[in-house]
């Protein structure tokens, strides 16, 4: 659906992503699912974040893909269920993540496993020209 947005490549993700085999590098952490033979059969792309309403760490899961041959045998919630118990491990309180609203059977897959939709709240966003523009709103700020 829009794929003409997507701005990454091979470089950008080797340099900015955290793997099995480097975890110390990069933003984010990718969490890889293998099937019996060791192919990879999908991916969670996630990074911790904190809520102070929860006064609690969580995750934020970024992204998650199963490549299309593997979908519908357990992967995807597998991976889930490893996510939700890391924040448990971390004494969080909560796992949270976005899916566009006309992804129906994502929505649906995330919600057969307890997942609810936050209704009451909007996602805010600023890239380009206006990421630029509000950086230097912060000029003269102490740190």
């Amino acid at each position: 659906h829009a794929t003409h947005e997507v701005l990454a490549t091979n470089e950008s993700l080797s340099s900015t992503l955290s793997f099995p085999s480097s975890p110390n590098r990069g933003y984010a952490h990718t969490l890889l699912i293998v099937d019996p033979d060791s192919t990879v059969a999908g991916m969670a792309l996630y990074f911790t974040n904190y809520s102070t309403w929860r006064a609690a760490p969580g995750i934020y899961l970024e992204d998650l893909f199963i490549r299309p041959t593997y979908r519908k045998r357990g992967y995807g919630k597998r991976l889930l269920g490893e996510l939700a118990k890391e924040v448990v491990g971390m004494g969080g309180k909560r796992l949270e993540w976005s899916v566009l609203r006309w992804n129906e059977p994502s929505i649906k897959f995330y919600e057969s496993l307890g997942a609810k939709g936050m209704e009451e709240w909007m996602g805010m966003r600023v890239d380009g020209e206006g990421l630029e523009k509000m950086s230097e709103m912060g000029e003269g700020l102490g740190g």
